[in-house]
This record gives structure tokens, C-alpha cells and sequence, in this order.
């Protein structure tokens, strides 16, 4: 048995601009250069285990996650040379 699947587009012009040409456009402007901070919670999961909060409430909570946060800028800037 064979399926065959079409994909309706609707009429395309060529003039149009796609949400991804508008996105591409955005992003390459000096605005759009903004880092990503998706890394640093990928460091502090994976390298610094903490994929989960072992405690409840938000102070709490808020006492496990700035020891983390500290160690993790203290690693930057020894890492940059900012400490000797």
C-alpha cells in the first residue's frame, strides 16, 4: 500500500516575504545580536547537576539557586583572567 501526501500552499508570490525572511532580517540588525542565556542553564544542568530543586517554597529554593549562580560567575571571570 503507498500513501502519497500533498501539502496545499495556497498561492505564493514572489515578492512575498516569509515569517523567516521577516525573522532573518530582525535578527541581523545590532538589536537582534543580543546573546542567548539558554547556555547557562545548560551549564548549570548538566555540569553543575542541578537539573531539579530538592527544596519547596522560594526562599528556599532561592538559597539553593544563588550558591549555584555565584559559583558560576566566579568560574567566568577566573576564566576571563579577571581574578589573579
Amino acid at each position: 500500500m503507498v500513501r502519497t501526501v500533498a501539502f496545499f500552499r495556497g498561492r505564493e508570490d514572489a515578492e512575498a516575504e516569509t515569517d523567516t525572511m521577516r525573522m532573518q532580517h530582525r535578527l541581523d540588525t545590532p538589536a537582534g545580536r543580543v546573546g542567548t542565556v539558554e547556555p547557562v542553564f545548560g551549564n548549570l544542568r548538566y555540569n553543575k547537576r542541578l537539573g531539579r530543586f530538592t527544596l519547596r517554597g522560594r526562599t528556599k529554593v532561592n538559597g539553593q539557586w544563588l550558591p549555584f549562580c555565584l559559583v558560576r560567575n566566579i568560574e567566568k571571570s577566573a576564566h576571563n583572567g579577571y581574578t589573579a
